[in-house]
């Protein structure tokens, strides 16, 4: 119903936004995670029950032994964060980060309480993913869904399509060096979670070839707004669209329901998933229809679809905006719905 783009690739202006631009879609990538999960367990190679040390037994310790698969898709598992201090450039290797995950102490009694595992999600669902089908979560949304679908959604090995990769203008901070042992553990959490590693949420890296080669599933998803909104159409309609079956649609129910809802460890305020999926909430929703799902990345790109509308949903940039209540995916989606 709706394609628009323009304005600048880069941030010097040196080139202009193309119909079929791909960009770092930040958290965006959780909800298409959440998919290839969702699509895993339609083919039988997991279950949202299954025990996470069935696949990966060094992760049974410091009472994670019980956790479950739809605990690490609910953030429940008390992992936004690893304590001590990794290598700047950890977060691109996969297994630095993995076996620093498996050996941490959680930050809460696990599946207690939830919290918003900003970049940790991931590495902690991808590897379930891994162990469970031998494949990788950029391997199997190529396989599976990219390349049948012929859509521009890449997590890894893209940086041959800098060509087509718009340049991310990241924000100008100040520098402050903090040792990490003055603060207490509320502030080494919220520290943490965002920048350790110092990389971890793209800051020094996001442009780089190293950065856009690296699967990291909670923040480094490249994707064009039309690719994110036609695997979400798939998903507004139980999951099989235009000739493509991905989610079998008792299974996308399952993943749809809620699993964590209320007051978020990590950021604070009220937030409510479903396995994986980021659920409509009053303070910030999917358009008017409560059953409409998704995820919301930094800076304000988003993919969501509504199965009432029978619509998807995709808005990428390459400019930071606020990340909580963004006015340019607000003033978008309410325009797009008064087309409906």
């Amino acid at each position: 119903m709706v394609d628009l783009w323009g304005g600048s690739a880069t941030p010097s202006g040196s080139r202009s936004w193309s119909d079929n631009e791909i960009v770092n879609a930040f958290s965006v990538g959780k909800g298409i995670t959440s998919i290839v999960a969702a699509q895993c367990v339609s083919r039988g190679e997991i279950s949202y029950e299954s025990f996470v040390v069935d696949v990966w037994p060094e992760f049974g310790n410091n009472g994670k032994e019980t956790l479950t698969f739809r605990d690490l898709l609910g953030h429940r598992t008390g992992l936004p964060a690893v304590r001590h201090e990794l290598a700047p450039d950890a977060m691109l290797h996969w297994d630095v980060m993995t076996t620093a995950l498996a050996a941490e102490v959680p930050w809460w009694t696990p599946g207690t309480a939830h919290g918003y595992h900003v970049n940790t999600f991931g590495f902690l669902v991808g590897e379930v993913l891994r162990r469970a089908t031998g494949r990788s979560v950029g391997q199997l949304l190529r396989e599976r869904i990219a390349e049948p679908m012929g859509i521009d959604i890449y997590l890894g090995s893209c940086s041959h399509l800098a060509a087509r990769i718009a340049e991310f203008e990241w924000p100008t901070t100040s520098t402050v060096t903090v040792d990490p042992s003055t603060l207490s553990e509320e502030h080494l959490l919220q520290r943490n979670t965002y920048a350790n590693p110092a990389g971890l949420s793209g800051s020094g890296y996001v442009n780089s070839s190293e950065w856009r080669d690296a699967e990291m599933p909670s923040t480094n998803t490249h994707a064009s707004a039309r690719a994110v909104a036609a695997l979400y159409t798939v998903m507004a309609h139980d999951g099989s669209f235009g000739g493509h079956s991905l989610v079998a649609p008792a299974v996308l129910t399952e993943a749809t329901s809620e699993v964590s809802h209320g007051e978020d460890v990590v950021l604070g305020r009220v937030s409510r998933f479903g396995h994986g999926f980021q659920l409509p909430i009053p303070e910030r929703g999917f358009g008017p229809n409560v059953e409409s799902f998704g995820h919301y990345g930094a800076g304000g790109s988003v993919g969501f679809c509504d199965p009432v509308a029978k619509v998807g949903f995709g808005y990428v940039m390459n400019q930071m905006g606020p990340r909580w209540q963004n006015p340019r995916n607000r003033a978008l989606i309410e325009s797009f719905y008064s087309c409906l």
